[in-house]
């Protein structure tokens, strides 16, 4: 596997044969076998809370399938760089379905090259499964019976991570936001909580993505005179906000915030520097026996523990391969209707639920980061603060402004 990736990377693509049942009983599939292609950010800003982890997630969601299933059928994995550009991902999304036949599309990290593929998905009556991106309108507003949203989303994460902030008294806000779909959501959704909570929003400020520099921009949080820097980013962004921030001596005087962060950056950074935020995430490797044995595996494979994107992949493609064996059949419409009839359960949901506007609703965590004291082994990084039910974590359906729930 890890040398298939190895190749892959200088490519941009790649291929990984996992057949299975050869000689078994044929279903009625499409091409006479299942394809899932995972469309992810392998060299990027991304990559580490996706890319190659996320490959190797649903190489094992496909492993595990075959065997806990009586139901056997050929499998493709085919991946593919989308260098996290809208354009790149489209391209690359009506390939795989128009001339390589791909059933699934998995993962899709930046929430603008998740909306690509979203489109493309629903022209071509295929699903397209996302685990990294975060923008809240996959569910809302541009929802489509092919478009399932798995992980988490800016409402989920920033509004679980503002109500905890705002609890300790950070009631005056600054954001820092990167500027694209995913940024802009995760502002919104933890803005519109501290307002409601009673808490003022001083201002924000935009960056580029992937900015190389972020002096200016928290010059200008820290003048705003807020008690909170808000982080409404993610990956090295995230990061070199963080750096910088405890370099300038920012953080002795407010508080930072991040509204999406992994796993990974808190690896990166250290506890030193990461110690005491909050964050909200939909797994943490260490949480019960279910999550440390396969997180174990994982960590055999790629030398890290999984980000809850990487926790994701495999939790969607296994929960697929379901669908279709209980269906007997890949077209979407009949696997859609196994799929949510059928719990979310394995080591990253517990009775997870898909709902009707492709939201799969599961527990999140409030999390906050161990000093370097408390931590007593490797990526013992987290205490537990609060678990939110799904049914509170994510935006009700009475809230939903999916068209979908309307027919």
């Amino acid at each position: 596997m890890q040398n298939n990736l190895k190749l892959a990377h200088l490519l941009g693509a790649g291929t990984i044969m996992l057949s299975m049942g050869v000689g078994a009983q044929p279903l009625l599939l499409s091409d006479n076998e299942v394809r899932i292609g995972v469309l992810t950010d392998m060299s990027g800003i991304f990559s580490d809370l996706s890319g190659p982890g996320s490959v190797l997630a649903a190489e094992l969601a496909i492993e595990d399938f075959k065997k806990s299933t009586k139901t056997t059928f050929p499998i493709k994995l085919v991946f593919a760089d989308h260098q996290n550009k809208a354009d790149v991902a489209s391209t690359r999304a009506r390939q795989w379905f128009d001339a390589d036949g791909v059933d699934m599309i998995a993962d899709v990290p930046s929430s603008a090259a998740a909306l690509a593929v979203l489109n493309i998905a629903k022209e071509k009556g295929r699903f397209a499964i996302f685990s990294g991106a975060a923008s809240t309108r996959i569910t809302n507003e541009e929802c489509t019976p092919s478009g399932l949203h798995w992980a988490y989303d800016s409402y989920a994460l920033a509004a679980s991570t503002a109500r905890a902030v705002m609890k300790q008294g950070g009631d005056t806000w600054f954001f820092l936001t990167a500027d694209y779909a995913g940024g802009h959501a995760l502002e919104k959704d933890a803005a519109d909580v501290v307002k409601a909570s009673g808490g003022q929003v001083f201002g924000s400020i935009k960056h580029p993505f992937s900015a190389p520099d972020f002096s200016s921009f928290l010059l200008t949080a820290q003048g705003s005179k807020a008690k909170v820097i808000a982080l409404a980013n993610a990956g090295n962004d995230t990061t070199n906000s963080i750096k910088q921030a405890v370099e300038f001596g920012i953080t002795k005087q407010q508080i930072l915030a991040a509204t999406l962060m992994f796993i990974t950056d808190v690896h990166g950074l250290g506890l030193s520097k990461a110690q005491n935020m909050y964050l909200t995430e939909a797994f943490y490797w260490d949480f019960d026996e279910k999550t440390r044995a396969w997180s174990k595996r994982f960590f055999e494979k790629q030398k890290r523990m999984p980000t809850m994107v990487q926790a994701s992949v495999y939790s969607s493609v296994l929960h697929y391969l379901k669908g279709i064996a209980a269906a007997s059949t890949d077209e979407m419409m009949p696997v859609l209707k196994k799929m949510r009839s059928m719990p979310v359960e394995d080591m990253f949901s517990r009775n997870g639920k898909l709902r009707e506007d492709g939201r799969m609703v599961h527990d999140m965590y409030l999390l906050q980061v161990k000093r370097p004291s408390e931590s007593k082994y490797p990526w013992d990084y987290y205490h537990v603060r609060q678990i939110t039910p799904g049914d509170q974590a994510f935006i009700p359906l009475e809230k939903s402004t999916c068209a979908l729930l309307k027919k």
